[in-house]
């Protein structure tokens, strides 16, 4: 049990964790950030960012996430990475964090855990993952400017998405594992309109391939078991996304998905509970629209404290 109190402890150390880092630390809150793994959450992943203010021919992923951590840290943030949050609750009229090894505890907690794409757990999937694969057509698709792609999934997401990357992209292939698409039929009539598209329903993807980045994809036809070799630069995987919110479960209100459902303030459910990224039930999820997110929470963490005091 670690005896201190803060004033506010955050929960993961993404573009939200540490942009509200940088808030509450600038008010001189006493800020503990912990972080699952290595700080830089999604972005971090990413090879190229293009798309974030500020940076006209675009930065690395990494370095992107490594200058806002510098920045938090410069204001006084503890962080504390490799320590994963297991569970969150109230304890009287402070909240309690607890890990695998400690308890903590603060008046207030700011939950930017973030969510994860659902994975489609095949060969090399995870091996090209920012060497080809992506989940993220805004953040990754001008890089694929005149290539072949496939996009994976003909739901609502992939369709949309697809309808991004044809600005883009000499083709795509969209594989769909149902022997029909969900997507709302005005998505299906515009994809299906264009010459740069072409569908495999009915179809599993098996593999992904390549040497040093994607050179191909396997599919395999599930009335047939006939599999077909596609030639693509790069894979676009939209199996949809995981919340990690069980940290939260039975203490907060959840969406039917497992968002965490908060106001415009960034409040939950349970005061001194905020939240902000990609975990909040929301419509777009952004590393600029999870900043802004944070940046709200960090103030309303704040004027929550004041009150308190």
């Amino acid at each position: 049990m670690n005896n201190v109190t803060h004033d506010v402890i955050i929960v993961g150390g993404g573009p939200a964790g540490l942009t509200a880092a940088i808030y509450t630390s600038r008010e001189r809150l006493d800020t503990l950030l912990l972080e699952k793994g290595l700080c830089g959450g999604l972005p971090a992943t990413t090879d190229l960012i293009e798309n974030y203010p500020g940076f006209p021919q675009g930065i690395k992923g990494m370095d992107l996430m490594n200058k806002i951590k510098e920045q938090a840290l410069r204001f006084g943030t503890n962080v504390i990475e490799f320590k994963e949050v297991k569970r969150i609750a109230p304890a009287g009229e402070k909240i309690k964090v607890q890990t695998d090894e400690e308890q903590y505890t603060a008046h207030a907690v700011i939950v930017a855990s973030g969510s994860t794409p659902k994975k489609l757990n095949i060969p090399g999937e995870e091996e090209y993952q920012g060497k080809g694969v992506s989940y993220c057509v805004t953040c990754d698709g001008p890089l694929y400017a005149d290539k072949d792609v496939a996009v994976i999934g003909c739901g609502n997401s992939g369709l949309q998405e697809g309808e991004a990357l044809l600005k883009h992209v000499k083709s795509i292939t969209f594989i769909e594992f149902l022997p029909h698409m969900t997507a709302e039929k005005i998505l299906q009539e515009r994809l299906q309109e264009s010459e740069k598209t072409r569908f495999l329903l009915n179809h599993m993807l098996t593999s992904i391939n390549g040497d040093t980045q994607v050179n191909s994809v396997t599919v395999k036809n599930r009335q047939t078991g006939e599999e077909e070799q596609i030639k693509v630069s790069g894979v676009f995987i939209y199996a949809g996304f995981s919340p990690k919110s069980k940290l939260l479960e039975g203490i907060v209100e959840l969406d039917s998905s497992g968002y965490i459902k908060a106001n415009e303030n960034m409040e939950t459910s349970l005061p001194g509970i905020y939240v902000a990224g990609d975990v909040r039930s929301k419509k777009v999820r952004q590393i600029d629209s999870a900043c802004a997110d944070a940046t709200i929470a960090a103030i309303s963490a704040r004027d929550y404290i004041r009150e308190l005091a």
